[in-house]
Parts: structure tokens; sequence; C-alpha cells
């Protein structure tokens, strides 16, 4: 699950980029009882959801050409210049940057060689998310790709992750990502790595990075989530040993998964 104390290759930041930030604010703000603090007028719309005063994810207008409504995954960086050229090296490509965020840290965008986005963060006066593995707030990120072992290989280079394969099923595995010197199977495991199946990128699927949120009931954060325009691309369902979880795409298309945890 997701921390606070923040360590190299770790999640440390989660944004939206979505075309109308008035709608996703009163979206969000309905399902997870967020609410919208503008980061300043020279922010250029960005702000930050919060929960009970304390930041949960960051929000903002759609500023590269061609970009589609998503959430973005960033991961913690001691220098995000040097793993810029790590990522390049190791077959990514670098969207933005890398660049400063006035003093609060430094930021660059990235492609991995799949397709999949995702960021980094290297934190100034910020240091990231404030409140992550509560009730309504990020648990967990998660990376659907059209090539599980390249991804793999990939992110063992550029962020030094841990990596534990775990049979799910016949034919299924599901990865589980730590950060460097860290087991995958305890506490310190942050993602999870997932094998498109066939089907689903016959059917339009495409690598890419999403958050979990943690609800205290899963059935009904997704009956909220629809009934404010929602839709759902895995209905809630039961995962052995994990919880009760579901995926949809919020009113603009941007994926997004709710759990419940076996212990809520």
């Amino acid at each position: 699950m997701l921390t606070t104390q923040y360590v190299p290759g770790a999640p440390n930041w989660l944004d939206l980029g979505a075309p109308d930030i008035d709608t996703a604010v009163a979206f969000y703000g309905g399902v997870f009882g967020w609410t919208f603090r503008s980061a300043g007028p020279d922010a250029g719309g960005y702000g930050f959801f919060q929960l009970d005063g304390r930041t949960v994810a960051g929000a903002g207008p759609l500023t590269e050409e061609g970009a589609s409504p998503a959430w973005t995954v960033h991961f913690h960086s001691p220098d995000v210049d040097a793993l810029a050229k790590t990522v390049e090296q190791a077959g990514g490509r670098v969207r933005f940057g890398p660049c400063d965020v006035f003093t609060a840290g430094r930021l660059a965008g990235f492609t991995d060689p799949a397709g999949a986005e995702f960021a980094a963060w290297q934190p100034g006066d910020v240091q990231g998310m404030e409140a992550v593995s509560v009730s309504n707030a990020a648990c967990w990120t998660e990376l659907y790709t059209t090539d599980a072992a390249a991804a793999k290989d990939f992110y063992r280079t550029v962020f030094g992750w841990e990596t534990r394969d775990n049979e799910m099923g016949e034919n299924m595995i599901y990865t589980v990502a730590s950060p460097a010197g860290t087991d995958p199977a305890g506490d310190a495991g942050h993602s999870g790595i997932m094998q498109l199946a066939p089907e689903h990128v016959a059917a339009g699927a495409a690598s890419e990075w999403h958050p979990y949120f943690g609800v205290d009931d899963c059935d009904a954060t997704a009956a909220a989530s629809t009934e404010r325009g929602a839709t759902v691309v895995v209905p809630p369902s039961d995962a052995e040993g994990i919880g009760r979880l579901a995926m949809l795409r919020d009113p603009f298309g941007a994926p997004y998964a709710l759990i419940t945890p076996r212990s809520r």
C-alpha cells in the first residue's frame, strides 16, 4: 500500500488532467467528499484535491497537445534530470521537462516503451501527497500493459524496483513492485503490473497507469460514481485475499479503480 514515507521509486504524487476542472471537482467531490484548492493565479488552473484539509491529489486542465483525460502517477526521484536520461536509455520517451514547479519541486513526464504515461516528482517544498491509504484516498497504483515482461525490465532499470510475480488464475500473472531493497510481498509493495489480454487489446485497450482509491464500501462508491456520470469497466467483485474492487472511467474517460480491502 502507499505511504507518505516517500523513498526513491515510490509513488509520491497523483494528478488528474481534465478538460473541465469545475466538472471534475463536482464529480470527485460528490464521490469521495474531496474539496478543491487552487494553486494560485499563476498555476494555469491547477489545484489540489483535499480530504479533511490534507492534499490527496492534484488536478489541472489538459496542456499537452492530443492529451486524453487521465490520472497520472508520479514516482519519487532525487534527480529527475538524471532519471530522464535513464528513461531514454531504457527505451522510454521524455514527454516534457524536466522543469521546476515554482519552489514546490522538479517535474518530468515520460512514456514507457509500451506507451504508458507516467511522471517523476523531485520534491522541493512539496514532498508529495499528504494523505494516502485512508478511506477516499489513493492506496495503490497499477499498470495495464501490452508487454508485462518488458515493463518489468524497464521499471527495474529506471527506478530499481524489486518485483514479485503472483499467479492469479490460469495464465494470469500479477506482478507486485516495491522500492529498491524492499520486499514486494510485504507492506512496501506499491504498484501492480498486469498483462493486457489479447481480446482487450483488440477492443482498443492500451497501456496505462491508473490509481486505486480505498473506500469503505466499494459497491456504494461505484454506484455514487455512475450516478454522477462514470462508466463501469469492471463491476464490483471480490478478489480472494485482497478485498472487493471495481474499475471505472470518470465522466471524461479517465480510468480509476476502487477497493475495499478485506480488513474493512
